[in-house]
């Protein structure tokens, strides 16, 4: 009877400290199941339109690298800004003529123009409208640099002149001269100033070294008989 009684007082001494055990824990529990998960390392929760450092994203196309000699011409994409005057800055293609058209300016031409000139143009034409312009143009695509490949090559068509080219890089980038390219009489049709000059090129001097690789311009025509 006695050792009953203890058997149940065991029983019921272990049930209290479960009882109290758990009651210990249930807050340290409850507060672990609402802390968040950790992020991993450059994860971001600010939600969509930021970036990983909380600034907003742009939605316009950024500026293109363009090569120091670049000028404006026909077909290119523009963003002319003004500062603080958003009614005056829009997006702008330049149309064949080389002229774009911009509010209470009306049309300029800015073929020809490089960026730092163009800006020194627009600023003077909106001075008489705007109290202190601040004139900023973004290059967002370049389409007027390109030049003509015809003849006797393994690729004629349209090249887009990205950077500096020669007629070797150019032939080259082509597939090379066809098998009956005379190619001591290739020449670059070129216009300047309106008229249009002829550049005789000797493949065979040029590919040794001993002869001239005329770096391309915009709008050549490579001519190759």
């Amino acid at each position: 009877m006695v050792g009953g009684s203890k058997r149940r007082l065991q029983v019921w001494l272990l049930t209290l400290a479960a009882i109290t055990l758990a009651f210990c824990e249930a807050p340290r529990l409850v507060a672990q199941a609402a802390k968040p998960a950790p992020q991993a390392k450059g994860s971001s929760n600010s939600g969509a339109g930021t970036s990983d450092a909380g600034s907003p994203k742009s939605d316009g196309a950024p500026a293109v690298s363009v090569p120091s000699d670049y000028r404006v011409g026909p077909e290119d994409e523009l963003t002319i800004s003004v500062w603080h005057e958003a009614e005056l800055s829009k997006d702008v293609v330049v149309r064949p003529d080389g002229r774009i058209s911009l509010p209470l300016v009306n049309d300029v031409e800015v073929a020809g123009f490089t960026t730092v000139e163009l800006q020194a143009l627009l600023t003077e034409k909106l001075k008489s409208l705007v109290n202190d312009p601040q004139v900023t143009i973004i290059v967002k695509a370049v389409h007027s640099r390109k030049v003509f490949l015809v003849g006797n090559v393994a690729k004629q068509g349209v090249y887009p002149l990205s950077g500096r080219t020669t007629v070797l890089e150019l032939i080259a980038g082509a597939g090379g001269l066809g098998p009956f390219a005379k190619s001591r009489s290739i020449y670059i049709l070129r216009k300047e100033s309106g008229k249009e000059s002829r550049i005789p090129f000797n493949y065979k001097k040029a590919l040794s070294g001993k002869g001239a690789d005329p770096v391309l311009q915009p709008g050549d025509m490579v001519v190759v008989p």
